[in-house]
């Protein structure tokens, strides 16, 4: 205070000083406050990272959160204690007696093996074991021993796939007469079945057990090139490559009049992941989109394109006027805006948003979690009713559980830090509102988008396997392909028997018959044949 200058001037400037200083002082705290609370969101984010990173490389695929560490010490404190106190015969319930000191383990009895006489589906090879005449003789009066029944026992046999040779002769006819007067013998040569590939070797089984191990087992063709070699006849993945391209050119018109009858449907599922396509010098990021139709139109399709922009789904929903189901992808903003689209959301990514961040808000997380379990029982309940029962009951049930969520949400946003990983979360569902109550207003629409996941793990299993397609050509033929089987997988048919009959009758197919080839009209005319036959073999005397 002595050191203070008298003169109200140079006291201004002193107190201009200080304040500057408190100013700077202030502006350097809340900048260490900011940097501090970007530090904890970053640490936070970090945490979140490692987490599913362990989930991930250890732990179960599955969206569960883990039961309270405190919890599950206390039950096991307290099985201890029970099993170290012994119970005294008199503090038993009257009537009970006490079990004894050691008891009999009762092992449990499996189910007896399957009846193999039953499995009328399978081929039968019968052998039959006889006595020789020589030990037929009794050995007791030397008479011959009488046949006076059997005993029956089964084996299940596996027998490898073979090739062979098929063998085509077209015999040639020509007038005799005519030629031995000189005139035209009118030659002519027996027709034989159009081929699948033209000049090509392959036959519909071959093509077909090759499609079938690609895109339904998930084998790459490398590994099928190694298995023809022990068979006996080596076929390069070169070769075999460039069948699946052709047998996709043949089958096109399939594959897009399934495309026409997905578009026709009141949902379409869809959801994309990647599909490594090489390109000069790098590996191009490519994208598999699948579009899943309704149960009136029961078909899984698939689209390849050279990226994730909304060029793709626009071009192939450009005709479509009812309700996407999708996630919370913005490619799909412009493709709902410009065909006016009833956008659905998806409850699974939205609960798992909250179960990836459980481990830095466990009480947030756990809270959503109970609150989206009585939505999921209600559509067990209402999975066999008709759309207008299920539409009801989403209402009186549903609507009320949203309602109370929305309003927890709303708290919960305005008290975690708007970078908090519990934030986004709660951020994505908020932003998603509109979409994801859709299915409260449409009994049609399922309450998640699982039904297209399940296809996406499907080209994700492939491409682990295959590591990524050639070209674009060979995208497209991925996705016409993977297209067909899918569809059969939907409708439990056997993608092996399908193809094989399908490439033996469809070059010979007119267009107009075509509709009879998609896969679940397939099912319905080898079920109609299968009971005509069964039909007639009743019938027979």
């Amino acid at each position: 205070m002595a050191n203070l200058p008298e003169d109200s001037e140079s006291l201004k400037v002193v107190l201009r000083s200080l304040l500057q200083e408190r100013d700077r002082q202030k502006q350097r705290a809340e900048e260490q406050t900011k940097r501090a609370d970007d530090l904890h969101m970053q640490n936070l984010r970090l945490q979140l990272e490692l987490e599913r990173f362990k989930k991930w490389y250890y732990g179960p695929r599955a969206d569960r959160l883990e039961a309270p560490g405190d919890l599950l010490q206390l039950l096991m404190d307290f099985a201890q204690e029970l099993e170290q106190k012994p119970i005294h015969p008199e503090d038993l319930p009257p009537h009970t007696k006490p079990e004894p000191e050691y008891e009999l383990r009762r092992v449990k009895r499996r189910p007896g093996r399957r009846s193999l006489a039953n499995f009328e589906n399978l081929p039968v090879t019968t052998h039959v074991y006889e006595l020789s005449p020589q030990e037929r003789v009794c050995p007791c009066c030397g008479g011959e021993r009488q046949e006076i029944g059997a005993d029956e026992s089964w084996q299940i046999e596996y027998i490898p796939g073979r090739f062979e040779r098929l063998q085509h002769i077209r015999k040639k006819y020509a007038c005799a007469g005519c030629e031995r007067a000189g005139e035209n013998p009118r030659m002519e040569v027996a027709a034989k079945p159009e081929a699948a590939i033209e000049k090509g070797m392959a036959g519909p089984g071959l093509l077909a057990y090759i499609v079938t191990s690609k895109f339904s087992d998930y084998l790459p063709l490398y590994r099928l090139e190694d298995i023809f070699a022990r068979q006996g006849f080596e076929i390069s993945r070169a070769t075999q490559s460039i069948w699946c391209g052709d047998v996709a050119d043949l089958v096109q018109p399939l594959y897009e009049l399934m495309a026409k009858r997905v578009r026709e449907s009141h949902v379409v599922a869809t959801d994309d992941t990647i599909m490594p396509m090489l390109s000069v010098g790098q590996t191009k990021q490519a994208r598999m989109w699948v579009y899943v139709g309704d149960p009136a139109h029961p078909y899984n399709v698939f689209d390849f394109t050279l990226n994730r922009g909304r060029d793709g789904p626009k071009h192939f929903l450009k005709d479509y006027r009812q309700v996407l189901l999708a996630d919370a992808y913005g490619g799909y903003n412009g493709v709902v805006g410009g065909n006016q689209i009833t956008r659905a959301g998806c409850w699974s990514h939205a609960r798992r948003k909250f179960v990836d961040a459980e481990k830095v808000a466990p009480e947030i997380a756990r809270a959503v979690v109970e609150l989206l379990r009585p939505l999921y029982a209600m559509e067990k309940q209402a999975k066999d009713v008709s759309v207008a029962e299920r539409l009801e009951l989403r209402q009186a049930q549903s609507a009320p559980i949203l309602a109370e969520l929305r309003q927890r949400l709303l708290v919960w946003k305005e008290q975690l830090l708007p970078k908090h990983p519990m934030a986004e979360a709660v951020n994505y569902v908020l932003g998603q509102w509109t979409e994801l109550n859709v299915f409260c207003s449409d009994g049609a629409v399922p309450i998640d988008n699982n039904v297209s996941e399940r296809e996406m793990k499907r080209v994700v299993l492939n491409r682990k396997n295959s590591l990524f397609v050639g070209n674009p050509r060979g995208g497209r033929t991925a996705a016409i392909l993977a297209s067909l089987t899918s569809t059969c997988r939907r409708h439990d048919i056997d993608p092996q028997l399908y193809f094989t009959q399908l490439l033996l009758n469809l070059p010979q197919v007119r267009m107009n018959e075509l509709p009879s080839w998609l896969p679940d009209q397939w099912k319905l005319r080898q079920a109609a044949r299968a009971a005509s036959l069964e039909t007639t073999a009743s019938q027979t005397p």
